[in-house]
């Protein structure tokens, strides 16, 4: 078996509209398809590279964690971005176990988000083979 990615992260909500808000006019992610039925909102990442699925549920869940993959010279500048927009942002953090330096920041429920760039990305994937 060969598996060449993660397409599709979908993940609770507790207000589909603010979450929405965020998603798509803050961190730029495309409308997809929506789910008026189940209330669940497909969104594009980057081009079409893959997708987010917020699926709003009133009842708890565990807070998730998921990174957004960035060129390390975008970093600085969405870290400034984000803070413009009252967002606490911690870092830029080094990784070097995996070559790679991220920021870290909620979405509106308290997820854990996070752009991270790696370094020499080719280099890193030849070496787990």
């Amino acid at each position: 078996m060969k598996i060449d990615g993660l397409f599709e992260v979908a993940f609770k909500v507790k207000d589909l509209e603010v979450s929405s808000k965020f998603y798509q006019e803050v961190l730029g992610l495309k409308k997809g398809h929506y789910d008026e039925k189940r209330r669940w909102l497909f969104l594009w990442v980057g081009n079409d590279n893959g997708m987010v699925v917020l699926q709003e549920d009133k009842g708890s869940w565990p807070r998730q964690h998921f990174a957004f993959r960035v060129g390390e010279n975008e970093l600085n500048g969405l870290k400034e971005y984000l803070e413009s927009k009252d967002i606490v942002v911690e870092g830029p953090v080094t990784l070097g176990w995996m070559n790679a330096v991220s920021v870290y920041f909620p979405d509106p429920d308290g997820h854990g988000l996070e752009f991270c760039a790696i370094r020499d990305f080719k280099r890193q994937r030849t070496s787990r083979n």
